[in-house]
């Protein structure tokens, strides 16, 4: 199959980009700046947040292949601290980077999977995805922004023969922790005193998290799968009881679980 895998630099694009060429997928990846190359994966240098950027590199592989079987939505950032403390510019970071960078993906392939009839997305969304993480707000709604933008892409595609898959990762080992951009202002310790508490347990949980490769088989996995689901949790236990506890209690009741969870 012909693979397109959006921010393959490190972590779970990387492993993703490794395993899939390994296989015998024909690997495209996209990374903003030089990075040491794995062999059989072709790689494309550009900010996916650059929608002519994104629209050219899908063009040449199309030009190059004559079709593209499958996107992994995998490119992302985070940004860390108390909502209000947020500048202007990092939040359209995160948005552009999480959402718009998608959005963007997206719009370049569909033409041409509606052509072929053919062709599966898969985006990485989290379970941050899912509930609104303290301190993680603007990630978080980059995430529910992509599950609800999956929804709706899942119904209006369907006739189309294209399959859209939301993966939701909970805390994994990555370069992710060490590159999330966190407010470190004295007004944001001193008007949320639990800021500092909730964030080192963030990382805590991340650091000790489970290895990306794990993803990086669930990802073969749904493109091997004739019939994958909408959704997969990737997490550990606790994590996934965490997402059917959201679904099965009243809202009040869950949120003193969350809370508390993080010390807030």
């Amino acid at each position: 199959m012909i693979v397109f895998i959006t921010g393959i630099s490190s972590g779970f694009g990387l492993e993703t980009a490794r395993l899939l060429s390994q296989e015998g997928h024909i690997v495209y990846g996209t990374v903003r700046r030089d990075v040491e190359t794995l062999p059989q994966v072709h790689y494309l240098q550009l900010d996916i947040r650059d929608r002519e950027a994104v629209e050219k590199a899908v063009a040449d592989i199309i030009e190059r292949e004559g079709r593209i079987d499958v996107l992994v939505n995998n490119a992302g950032m985070g940004i860390g601290g108390p909502l209000e403390c947020a500048s202007e510019e990092e939040i359209r970071l995160q948005m552009d980077t999480n959402f718009m960078g998608l959005v963007h993906c997206v719009d370049a392939v569909l033409p041409h999977m509606r052509k072929q009839g053919s062709g599966r997305i898969i985006a990485l969304s989290s379970i941050g995805g899912l509930m609104g993480l303290p301190f993680q707000g603007f990630y978080s709604a980059s995430k529910f922004a992509i599950e609800g933008y999956c929804e709706a892409l899942r119904l209006e595609t369907k006739a189309f023969g294209i399959q859209v898959v939301v993966l939701r990762p909970g805390d994994f080992a990555t370069g992710f922790t060490g590159s999330r951009k966190k407010a470190t202002d004295e007004k944001a310790f001193q008007a949320y005193p639990a800021y500092k508490t909730a964030i080192e347990k963030v990382e805590h949980d991340e650091n000790g998290g489970l290895k990306p490769i794990v993803l990086a088989r669930k990802n073969s996995k749904i493109i091997k799968t004739k019939h994958p689901c909408n959704g997969y949790v990737v997490a550990s236990f606790e994590q996934r009881l965490s997402v059917l506890l959201k679904r099965l209690l009243p809202a009040k009741w869950f949120a003193r679980i969350l809370g508390s969870y993080y010390y807030v």
